[in-house]
């Protein structure tokens, strides 16, 4: 018998949770120190003092994370003398802003709260930090025992965001069904991996029924049912599959054919430049579903990235062929298709990048 244990995320969502601040996050100290991204703090730092004040937190600080989630990052913040002063932290913005924040607290114990200002990852509700080189490129994911103490998802703040973000949000999403049910396939899992498998068809299943509406009305600013549920789906649903599918810190079934080619891809600048990481993901969700000869699953993917302009073909994100060719070797050595069901080759790959490239 095993020994173990799983922490989950929990969240308030809507457009006025921020009320919820000082009933979840006052007995866990006063002090208060404010980390995040420059854009993120422009549209949500004043509605999260205007809800502090109300209590009887103190806010004590507030500082930018930083313009990637590198050790580098959580080292300068970590010497901060503000940060040593506060009782807690609220993480505003993005992943890499989220991750950065949580690889700092987490690491140290000091409880963490997390105010995503995009719905374009989990970060906001999951135990991993997905940490870079110096340089941009992927370095690791560093994985802890627990998320984030709570998660405060804030709809008209995330509404009124560049909706680019939930368009790449959605890519990451469905890829977490995709990669799982792959990566587990005929095996008898434990009840941990058998729980993150089958919660990860709710990373799906939103996004095919309410993903074009979402995105249309996230483009004007508006928040709807169809909004809340792709929101609910990316920030919340995908982030406790991963948590179980996680649970032994490693990538085996969080992961997969989709992320190998991101990560095989931040080779080249243009990619982290100019790409998001869901954009990718979803452009290499095609790719797996052709390897793993998902035929009527690839035509809903492939009609859902149409249909909201996800990547279906290399020049979508800037990429030759010969540059995928090259960069071919990496994907093949990757951690992510390390537990795949069968070996990834060449041939599969050009394959399917083949038949993208004839559509």
């Amino acid at each position: 018998m095993e020994n173990y244990e799983l922490h989950l995320p929990s969240y308030s969502i809507g457009d006025k949770i921020y009320r919820n601040i000082g009933p979840v996050c006052s007995s866990y100290g006063k002090t208060v120190l404010i980390i995040g991204g420059e854009k993120a703090l422009a549209a949500a730092e004043q509605k999260i003092r205007e809800a502090v004040a109300q209590t009887e937190l103190e806010i004590i600080g507030v500082e930018l994370f930083g313009d990637d989630c590198t050790y580098r990052n959580v080292e300068r913040l970590r010497a901060l003398p503000v940060y040593r002063q506060a009782d807690m932290v609220f993480a505003v913005g993005g992943g890499k802003a989220l991750d950065t924040s949580k690889c700092l607290c987490i690491e140290d114990d000091k409880p963490i709260f997390t105010f995503p200002t995009i719905a374009s990852n989990c970060a906001a509700c999951t135990s991993v930090s997905i940490m870079y080189n110096d340089d941009g490129t992927f370095l690791k994911p560093h994985f802890f025992i627990r998320p984030a103490m709570h998660a405060f998802i804030d709809t008209e703040i995330i509404a009124k965001a560049p909706a680019q973000y939930m368009w790449a949000g959605m890519g990451d999403t469905y890829a977490k069904y995709y990669e799982a049910t792959i990566s587990s396939r005929d095996e008898l899992l434990e009840h941990y991996t058998a729980l993150g498998v089958n919660i990860s068809r709710m990373c799906r299943d939103p996004l095919v029924r309410f993903g074009a509406k979402a995105f249309a009305d996230h483009k004007q600013g508006m928040v709807s049912y169809e909004l809340e549920q792709v929101v609910l789906a990316i920030v919340v649903t995908t982030g406790i599959a991963s948590i179980f599918l996680t649970r032994d810190f490693t990538p085996d079934y969080n992961s997969g054919l989709a992320h190998a080619v991101f990560y095989a891809l931040t080779a080249y600048p243009v990619i982290e430049q100019r790409h998001l990481h869901g954009e990718v993901v979803g452009f290499g969700i095609l790719i797996a579903l052709l390897c793993d000869g998902q035929e009527d699953e690839f035509q809903t993917i492939y009609a859902l990235n149409k249909a909201v302009g996800l990547p279906v073909r290399l020049s979508d994100i800037e990429i030759s062929r010969e540059q995928f060719a090259a960069i071919e070797p990496q994907i093949m050595q990757m951690s992510d298709i390390r537990h795949y069901p069968y070996p990834v080759t060449v041939d599969m790959l050009r394959a399917a990048i083949d038949r993208l490239e004839q559509m």
